[in-house]
């Protein structure tokens, strides 16, 4: 810890293998600095608030949820459009602002809207998620990370009968399945799950995953901090320290500028969600992201019996409740209403009703630890993950509302491109070309030339 209280100094990374310094304390930079240190490299991270952890990651659904990752665009959100603008307590609601940057993301999100882009999401995402399960079980394995992590299984209710017939339609075969999926009447999903009898009567049916697992994303991105702080050649974690410039030489990244001090470094690596639009601009590198503002509360149990064990998610609501610890997460929603990190009351309560509603005095509804979080989206559900088209920038961010189950095979895939050795899958998929938006690319070029050279000379 003596680092964090050294005065500030230009600072050059002790060498091993190559020297890495990763913009965001989250739990996607903090997974992305483990790997990097385990395939050798030096890692410094540098973190704008005072501990690790504290955006988007401190308190989301608390679900690993592997199979469940299709993007929030679908073409079946058209028909709920309208209740996007006027709905109380639409699970998705839009606020248009004066704010070109949010417009250009919502028209390539309803260009997303299609059923070849959302195949092809999924199909990405499916990839990355498996290889992120692989890794999250060797971390559960390691006594050093403990996160409360539990397979316990995830139930998807369902209250309206077409929604329930097409996810039953849209079943992967069992033949092809390790753990099969169940198809579930709502008496077998209370006898799975004892603590949905209040809410019975308003169901038709489930779908029940045996192998999704659970954790506590906070307690994991300390978890993170703690080992790679410790051994030989331990990392540094700069925290409260906001990194205000990325410094290029003769067209290659070459060091950060912080509001404390310069880091040189041999490479870069941008993980810090929603502010890397405003850090990366300058260099002619325009994001195509936008933050999707999630809510949860998480009272504490009073009553073991009446919360689920395993993680339910209301489907009709798209809300989840997880254990967690000797709390019960529940979040949900997602807003596009700008950078506003505010808890909005009417979402918290949103939150407090259906809780009640669903398990009454089996928490403690005094005791809620509001939270909502900027959770960094691109248009079509994709992270960007690689090469930044700045000889050693690279980048690993959006990632949405998924960024706990994806964080540690975007750390593992993000760590092999740097080290060019062999990909654990393909992740042409990720490429920051890929995530442009097909009618801003032509331009793109010739102003991001202008611009590269621009902050280059401003270097010098």
């Amino acid at each position: 810890m003596e680092w964090d209280r050294a005065e500030p100094t230009n600072i050059k990374l002790e060498r091993k293998g190559m020297e890495v310094c990763i913009v965001g304390g989250g739990i996607i930079g903090l997974a992305t600095a483990w790997y990097l240190r385990q395939t050798g490299h030096s890692v410094c991270v540098v973190e704008s608030r005072d501990a690790v952890g504290l955006g988007a990651s401190r308190a989301n659904g608390g679900q690993l949820s592997y199979r469940y990752i299709a993007p929030l665009a679908d073409p079946a959100l058209f028909s709920g459009f309208p209740h996007w603008l006027f709905g109380r307590d639409a699970a998705v609601r839009l606020r248009p602002r004066l704010d070109r940057a949010q417009w250009r993301w919502l028209l390539a999100f309803l260009g997303a809207c299609n059923h070849r882009d959302r195949a092809a999401s999924i199909a990405a995402l499916a990839q990355l998620a498996r290889y992120s399960r692989q890794l999250v079980g060797g971390l559960a394995a390691d006594p050093r990370f403990d996160f409360g992590w539990r397979r316990n299984g995830k139930l998807i209710v369902y209250r309206e009968r077409r929604a329930f017939e097409s996810a039953r339609r849209g079943l992967a075969p069992a033949a092809t399945d390790d753990a099969p999926q169940c198809v579930l009447d709502v008496p077998a999903c209370c006898r799975l799950e004892p603590a949905l009898a209040r809410v019975a009567s308003q169901l038709i049916g489930g779908i029940f995953t045996p192998d999704e697992e659970v954790g506590d994303c906070l307690a994991l991105c300390r978890a993170f901090e703690r080992s790679l702080r410790a051994g030989e050649s331990p990392a540094r974690i700069l925290l409260s320290e906001r990194a205000q410039s990325i410094e290029l030489s003769r067209g290659r990244f070459r060091s950060v500028r912080t509001d404390r001090r310069r880091i040189e470094a041999d490479a870069c690596v941008i993980a810090n969600g929603v502010l890397a639009t405003g850090l990366l601009r300058p260099l002619g590198i325009d994001l195509p992201l936008y933050p999707l503002k999630g809510y949860s509360i998480s009272p504490k149990v009073v009553r073991d019996e009446g919360v689920p064990t395993v993680s339910v998610t209301d489907q009709y609501r798209r809300m989840v409740y997880a254990r967690v610890g000797d709390r019960l997460r529940v979040a949900g929603m997602a807003d596009i209403v700008g950078y506003d990190e505010s808890a909005h009351a009417g979402r918290i309560a949103a939150l407090t009703r259906e809780t009640e509603a669903w398990f009454g005095a089996a928490v403690d509804l005094s005791d809620l630890q509001p939270w909502a979080g900027l959770r960094p989206a691109t248009p079509d559900g994709k992270p960007i993950i690689g090469a930044s088209g700045i000889e050693g920038l690279w980048l690993n961010v959006g990632h949405g509302a998924l960024g706990f189950t994806l964080a540690a095979g975007s750390g593992g895939l993000l760590a092999a491109q740097l080290a060019g050795s062999d990909l654990p899958l393909p992740d042409s998929v990720f490429a920051i070309r890929q995530a442009a938006p097909a009618s801003a690319r032509g331009a793109a070029g010739a102003r991001d030339l202008r611009r590269c050279r621009s902050a280059e000379a401003g270097n010098r």
